[in-house]
């Protein structure tokens, strides 16, 4: 976490430092209101700098691909859905009123002690499985000390030299339009931390108000290997592991709520250089989007740097993105573990986890994106079909129920990812919202595959189901849609369409064989749409090609 400068904060007596206050505000919410003082964040002065580090990057410098070579590596926060707290029983909702969900041990109250959720180690651990961690059987909990507005007990609750998990490995299937292929990213740890609380910052700056409605809400960071040499392959990361916690069940993952942060790390090497260069840390980052962006803008900076001789400038920092002028800026400079003077938290046990707890958490977990991906793929279902289906935990399961119904698999990933998938972007809901059932998916691709209606039927059908419910029995019996299959009805149609029209007849038998498709049209209008496509076409010609 970081350290915050106020300004006007110096080395003096406590009793001259400026007052920290609580007060009411209006609806009786209370705010720890921070008078004359202003966060302070310093940019870099990159004007003394030659041009080229000022421009807006969309991709990295060409020059990196030949000579240098960047390493990313990311911090992973998530927050995690439990009902209550790590070392209380207070609830945590996103968008509570301020300060209405705290008590004496979130706010970090003398003599208030912390009692361990058992459900924040239930979800350490399936993380840790489903990453393919090797998991601490005695682990324990340290606390790391630092100053923030935010953290009342002037230390965070964290794991320090003896994580739950750690030395695992992720797998992730890059998209197909930014060339594919298949990365595993190794996973240096995972442990389990506390939130800290929040800071309002008001528009004129000279005040910021704290809610403490997140401090002590449960957080697992998952710390990756620097393996990553892209922004692409670090976003995609990152979206791997937002799919995952959904598929675990652990957290919802939202960026926009903060369920899901990411802090970027990421050196410039000369290509071949085994020795990694100086690390500058990204934060700010809430979207995939903005990860891949703030990485290519920064490697294309210490790239700058490197070719024009001033490597020494890269300093060990955290920076931020400004997504406004898609670049990052210097917020502070990094500091080091010995800054945050950890030491066993003596408040709290160890954590001692049993085989038998492990192995009734592994045999509980549900199947992993990756072993979905695999499974679909095994189906002769493209890349592109897999990485839609598999990425959301709600899609791949509603195309799950459907082929266990017996809907043909290809057929049923086209109409979710076709009219269903465009149905639900422009009704913005998600495919929990819809009426559709997977019964009714399968019932009316069994219904078009059998002939019983066509697919501009079926089109007409599925729209009415998604938005109101039913059947598709009901709803063809009620439409009065069953198809026409009977040759002889369809003869009887054609036969009369072709007798009112025998100028066009004459036309299209004097060359003009495109007024197939003016016939096709007239025998579906004369039919309402009912007479069955393959077989009105082959009686047309026929008919149409008759030579008396």
């Amino acid at each position: 976490m970081a350290l915050t400068f106020f300004r006007g904060v110096q080395t003096r007596p406590l009793l001259s430092y400026p007052s920290i206050y609580f007060a009411l505000r209006k609806h009786n919410v209370s705010y720890c209101n921070m008078q004359n003082t202003q966060l302070e964040t310093t940019e870099r002065q990159e004007g003394q700098l030659k041009g080229s580090t000022r421009e807006i990057h969309s991709k990295p410098h060409d020059k990196l691909l030949k000579d240098f070579e960047a390493v990313i590596g990311i911090e992973t926060h998530v927050q995690l859905s439990t009902q209550t707290k790590a070392f209380c029983s207070c609830p945590y909702n996103y968008g509570a009123a301020p300060n209405t969900s705290i008590c004496p041990v979130c706010m970090g109250l003398p003599g208030a002690l912390p009692v361990l959720n058992s459900k924040v180690i239930e979800a350490a651990v399936k993380v840790g499985l489903a990453l393919n961690c090797s998991l601490s059987l005695d682990s324990k909990f340290d606390r790391k000390q630092y100053f923030y507005p935010d953290l009342p007990k002037g230390y965070q609750i964290s794991q320090f030299d003896v994580p739950i998990a750690s030395s695992g490995s992720l797998d992730v299937d890059l998209p197909v339009e930014y060339g594919g292929g298949h990365r595993r990213f190794g996973i240096t740890r995972v442990h389990m931390e506390e939130d800290a609380g929040k800071l309002l910052h008001t528009g004129s700056g000279n005040y910021s108000q704290v809610d403490l409605n997140r401090a002590g809400v449960p957080l697992l960071e998952i710390v990756s290997e620097p393996d990553m040499r892209t922004g692409i392959e670090a976003a995609e990361y990152a979206a791997e592991i937002q799919r995952l916690v959904r598929y675990l069940d652990v957290s919802n993952g939202n960026m926009q709520e903060g369920s899901l942060r990411c802090d970027v790390n990421i050196s410039v090497r000369p290509t071949g250089q085994q020795e990694f260069g100086t690390k500058v840390e990204i934060k700010n980052l809430n979207s995939f989007s903005s990860v891949s962006r703030a990485i290519d803008y920064e490697i294309s900076r210490q790239v700058d740097l490197h070719t024009q001789g001033l490597a020494d400038q890269i300093v060990q920092e955290t920076r931020l993105w400004e997504e406004g002028s898609q670049k990052t800026i210097t917020m502070r400079k990094k500091e080091g573990l010995a800054d945050y003077r950890y030491f066993p938290e003596p408040d709290l046990p160890g954590v001692t986890l049993s085989e038998e707890y492990i192995n009734s958490i592994g045999s509980s977990l549900p199947e992993l994106p990756e072993t979905k991906r695999r499974r679909y793929e095994n189906m002769g279902l493209s890349m592109q079909d897999v990485l839609f289906l598999a990425n959301d935990i709600t899609v791949a399961k509603f195309f799950d129920a459907t082929i266990a119904g017996g809907a043909d698999v290809k057929l049923a990933a086209n109409w979710i990812m076709g009219d269903i998938a465009a149905y639900m972007k422009n009704a913005k809901v998600s495919i929990s919202d819809i009426k559709l059932s997977s019964e009714e998916l399968c019932e009316l691709i069994a219904s078009i595959k059998g002939g019983t209606i066509s697919g501009k039927m079926g089109k007409e059908i599925l729209f009415e189901l998604m938005a109101k419910g039913g059947t598709v029995k009901g709803l063809i019996k009620d439409k009065d849609l069953v198809q026409i299959v009977d040759p002889v009805e369809i003869e009887k149609i054609v036969d009369k369409v072709l007798a009112d029209n025998p100028k066009q007849l004459e036309q299209y038998r004097g060359g003009k064989t495109k007024l197939q498709g003016f016939f096709a049209g007239q025998v579906m209008k004369e039919s309402k749409g009912k007479a069955n496509p393959k077989l009105l076409n082959q009686i047309l010609l026929q008919k149409l090609n008759a030579t008396s």
